[in-house]
């Protein structure tokens, strides 16, 4: 199922709680998720960490590999996930986000696919949550989009496709007949942060963008298809094709 379950109902899809210290008053409303990857093992040690007052770190929820699905801060509270963060001109990310942590090694533990049984838990608890808050498909976004100068995960498996089969997440673009509009790199660095980036280390700013959007080839330097890749997404949000 997709998560008909509103408010509170979450019974089908929330497995058990551990709840975390680590949040405060929310300053925006809702209007983004950011998924991350735990970078720890076992899953214990990350739910003690994001328990920890001391770590001042938290997230709203937690998936195991296994797919269970752990809350640890209220939806309504602002959890403390991003960190130093921003998207689409947003310097707070937490408070306008809902925070997953995707139990995972990451790549300082053995990077590798996400595990099956953890996808099938994400898919329906995110499509509660972007249905619930009417969250815009670009701004269900990876760490590395929101903190690109310090962050890289999910990561380049993360299956984004996946959730955009379930219109979760923007979809790749695939027709790029528009080609390469930007007449040099500093009319590209102004629309990748148009889009939402932050541009401040534009090397890192490339790089988070080619993981979301081409994994298989990180560089972290300008080219034609990033470039194309990048114009298509503006258009099909500025012509209302995408949300």
């Amino acid at each position: 199922m997709l998560g008909g379950i509103g408010p509170g109902g979450d019974e089908e899809l929330v497995h058990r709680e551990v709840p975390s210290p680590n949040h405060n008053e929310r300053a925006a409303p809702i209007s983004m998720v950011v998924l991350h990857y735990t970078e720890m093992k076992p899953v214990e040690t990350a739910l003690e960490r994001m328990c920890d007052p001391e770590a001042s770190v938290s997230a709203h929820y937690c998936i195991t590999e296994e797919g269970e699905v752990i809350r640890l801060v209220p939806e309504e509270r602002r959890a403390w996930h991003a960190g130093q963060s921003f998207w689409r001109g947003l310097p707070d990310v937490n408070s306008a986000s809902i925070g997953i942590e995707l139990d995972h090694p990451g790549h300082a533990l053995g990077y590798r696919s996400f595990a099956e049984p953890q996808i099938s838990a994400l898919i329906p608890l995110l499509a509660r949550i972007v249905r619930q808050y009417n969250i815009p498909r670009a701004n269900v976004v990876g760490h590395s989009c929101v903190a690109p100068m310090r962050k890289i995960d999910p990561g380049e498996l993360f299956p984004w496709e996946r959730l955009a089969e379930y219109k979760l997440c923007l979809p790749r673009p695939t027709s790029l007949a528009a080609g390469d509009p930007f007449h040099n790199e500093r009319v590209f660095f102004l629309a990748l942060e148009r889009f939402g980036y932050d541009i401040t280390d534009q090397r890192k700013a490339v790089e988070a963008f080619e993981r979301r959007w081409r994994p298989e080839c990180i560089t972290g330097v300008v080219d034609g298809e990033i470039a194309a890749i990048l114009w298509q997404l503006l258009l099909d949000r500025d012509q209302g094709r995408t949300r």
